[in-house]
């Protein structure tokens, strides 16, 4: 891990360095961030991005997922591979008296490393359990539910992402900034939800 959020690593390199977070900041987002999107890449080069939840683990300073056994993901694992990762949060909208002067509030992570799909079934478990506990951390397995079983373990495939290198940026502005507005919650598409019941 490169100190000073990646500034000594051309990979995490921000130019900004006013925006530029220290490795505390970008421990305290990567470790809260609801979910982030894994870049990979085919045989052929085709780059493929991963939307998914996941876990930061601060002792091994890796990051875990979990995928089915089978799709794009797991295809692009057939060996170590080098890999990245983000996690972003978006606040205010800044509007400009020119349109190139528009600009947002934003805070997020991007990480550098190497992926490799988690094949030490310990590992794998507790990997998984960092993910239950940081999404449903009320819950607790063998009281609220059972733990994940050996078959179980068998239909999905848990990553690894060693961390090499990441960066963590912040643009935020005074909260009476001129015209500075959030835009309307994102209408998420669930409509069984919205369905009226009958």
């Amino acid at each position: 891990m490169t100190g000073e959020g990646g500034r000594e690593d051309d990979r995490s390199r921000v130019r900004r360095r006013d925006r530029s977070k220290d490795d505390a900041w970008v421990r305290a987002f990567i470790e809260r961030a609801p979910f982030g999107f894994l870049a990979t890449t085919d045989d052929d080069g085709q780059p493929y991005l991963n939307s998914n939840l996941f876990v930061y683990d601060g002792e091994r300073h890796c990051i875990f997922i979990h995928t089915h056994r089978t799709g794009r993901t797991r295809d692009n694992f057939d060996d170590a591979e080098r890999v990245a990762f983000s996690a972003a949060a978006m606040g205010r909208l800044l509007p400009a008296a020119e349109a190139l002067e528009f600009s947002v509030e934003y805070a997020g992570v991007t990480a550098f490393g190497t992926g490799r799909v988690v094949e030490n079934e310990a590992e794998a478990k507790q990997a998984l359990q960092m993910l239950l506990d940081k999404y449903a951390p009320h819950l607790h397995p063998g009281r609220d539910y059972r733990a994940t079983t050996d078959d179980e373990l068998k239909r999905t495939a848990v990553y690894r992402i060693d961390i090499e290198t990441w960066s963590g940026k912040q643009k935020e502005v005074p909260e009476d900034f001129p015209g500075a507005f959030d835009l309307p919650a994102f209408p998420v598409p669930f409509p069984e939800r919205a369905a009226p019941q009958v």
